[in-house]
């Protein structure tokens, strides 16, 4: 069972850092020149409209891909990823839109693929629909059945079975990009609650979206993207709707950048 995320200190430096990454795909800029940073027990979310950049911002942390410009820094260090196994050996996980899970799968079957369990050359499945109830129970998942096919399951519990599934590796940092995208308010608020979950596990969770209403109820800090660049870092404290449109769309310029 992965054990606890280690608690932050009150001066904990960030555990995840992007300074000056800039990404092209042909002529194409996706991304030009973005710093941020993000803390052990913290949310941030990062918003923006469609096309500001944001899916390309998740691979760039998750290691699917490679900045053109730029550097990652992990716990101060500098990082090259590579790939996302490259990610993982860094302590990184990611969850994306198409959650990568196979509805034909059971949710044991879905969260050890690739992983399984085994015990004298056989797959060891009391073992592993143990550790899932473990992980599962954490979460605080609504799952009525670790065999359930995962088709059965609602869009917000598959996504707790995509996020459980990244946490067998015990990341200290988690990016979740779009994660109510398509949901329904109640699935919507399940996801939302285990974001929460994830920070009080000491968690340093990215959360990436444009569904800004969403995730004021859960984001410590707003880093808006527009047009690939980072057009404002807001406190959440004090933050309205209004003022995070305004940062996505150019309307005005931010106020109440948070400085560490």
């Amino acid at each position: 069972m992965s054990p606890p995320a280690t608690p932050a200190t009150p001066d904990s430096g960030p555990v995840l850092s992007l300074r000056g990454v800039s990404k092209n795909f042909g002529g194409v800029r996706a991304l030009t020149a973005v710093d941020l940073d993000v803390h052990p027990h913290e949310v941030l979310a990062v918003v923006g409209d469609n096309g500001a950049g944001k899916s390309t911002l998740a691979g760039v942390i998750a290691g699917v891909h490679r900045p053109d410009a730029g550097q990652l820094l992990v716990n101060g260090s500098p990082a090259t990823l590579g790939s996302p196994a490259g990610a993982r050996s860094h302590g990184i996980a990611a969850v994306f839109q198409d959650l990568a899970l196979c509805d034909n799968l059971d949710v044991v079957e879905n969260l050890f693929l690739g992983h399984e369990r085994t015990r004298g050359g056989f797959l060891d499945e009391v073992a592993m629909e143990r550790e899932a109830w473990e992980l599962l129970g954490q979460l605080a998942t609504n799952v009525p059945s670790v065999r359930l096919p995962v088709r059965e399951l609602s869009g917000g519990q598959r996504q707790l079975i995509a996020v459980a599934r990244a946490l067998l590796g015990a990341p200290r940092i988690v990016v979740l990009d779009e994660p109510t995208a398509a949901l329904g308010v109640r699935q919507t608020a399940e996801v939302l609650n285990l974001v929460e979950r994830l920070r009080e596990r000491g968690h340093a969770v990215v959360l990436i979206s444009h569904q800004a209403a969403d995730l004021q109820a859960v984001a410590d800090r707003f880093v808006v993207l527009r047009l690939g660049r980072v057009a404002g870092e807001l406190d959440a404290a004090g933050v309205g709707y209004e003022d995070l449109l305004a940062a996505m769309t150019g309307a005005s310029r931010p106020s109440g950048r948070k400085h560490r």
